[in-house]
């Protein structure tokens, strides 16, 4: 498997960049991991994303979504429908958006699901809206996606062995709080200390920090810890 950074900034992008956006191969098939703002481009320097197998929405916010509704013209001029996974209690606008398209197949994560030569199971996170982890694997080689999320204690079981982990960390820990949408950096690299992950990829960076100050916030816990950037292609 081979993840290629499309965005990584969140809530809102930094100038010339994208948020929340990955391109997942494996062989010759493909999944897009979200789609928000500055990721279609991204993306079609490097396939056709009429090639792809799906679309594994984590959540509908916008920096997670906003490119899909730019991606139906494309997908529409090409007669081309994807299969899009979502949460099943979201019952957003967004949601409704996606639906009203014959460019995508808007369907619910089940339990487990085959895709693209990998197996996908979904775990519930905490966010202010419904959101998905993700993990796939090949059978040899296993990713796991936090999405959005503050600490959440089933993370940690979820994780557990992946090669690699791509944790959100959109703050320090000076900054975090309890009601907080997502998990600061050090948190991410608790989770990837308890989960015995191999590497940390730390992701859903702000445009305020610079991100070595994240990352060495985190690597005072785990230090396989490393800042996403647009572009990086990681060998999962």
């Amino acid at each position: 498997m081979q993840l290629t950074v499309l965005g990584c900034h969140g809530p809102y992008p930094c100038a010339g960049g994208a948020t929340s956006g990955y391109l997942l191969q494996n062989g010759d098939e493909s999944l897009l991991l979200d789609c928000g703002s500055g990721v279609l481009g991204r993306l079609m320097a490097l396939q056709d994303p009429a090639l792809l197998s799906g679309v594994l929405l984590t959540h509908l916010h916008f920096d997670h979504m906003s490119d899909m509704l730019v991606l139906r013209y494309y997908l529409e001029s090409r007669g081309k429908t994807l299969p899009v996974y979502v949460p099943k209690e979201d019952h957003s606008p967004q949601r409704a958006q996606l639906e009203e398209t014959n460019a995508f197949r808007v369907e619910a994560y089940p339990e487990t699901l085959e895709m693209a030569g990998l197996r996908l199971s979904a775990c519930p996170v905490r966010h202010p809206v419904p959101c998905r982890a993700l993990r796939l694997t090949d059978g040899k080689k296993t990713l796991v996606y936090t999405g959005d999320s503050n600490v959440c204690e089933t993370l940690t079981s979820f994780a557990a062995g992946a090669d690699a982990l791509l944790c959100d960390a959109a703050f320090l820990q000076n900054e975090w709080k309890e009601t907080a949408p997502h998990m600061c950096a050090r948190q991410a690299a608790e989770l990837a200390r308890d989960a015995r992950v191999g590497r940390l990829y730390l992701t859903h960076l702000p445009v305020r920090h610079d991100p070595e100050t994240l990352r060495a916030e985190a690597a005072e816990v785990f230090p396989q810890s490393v800042c996403v950037s647009p572009g990086m292609v990681i060998e999962i």
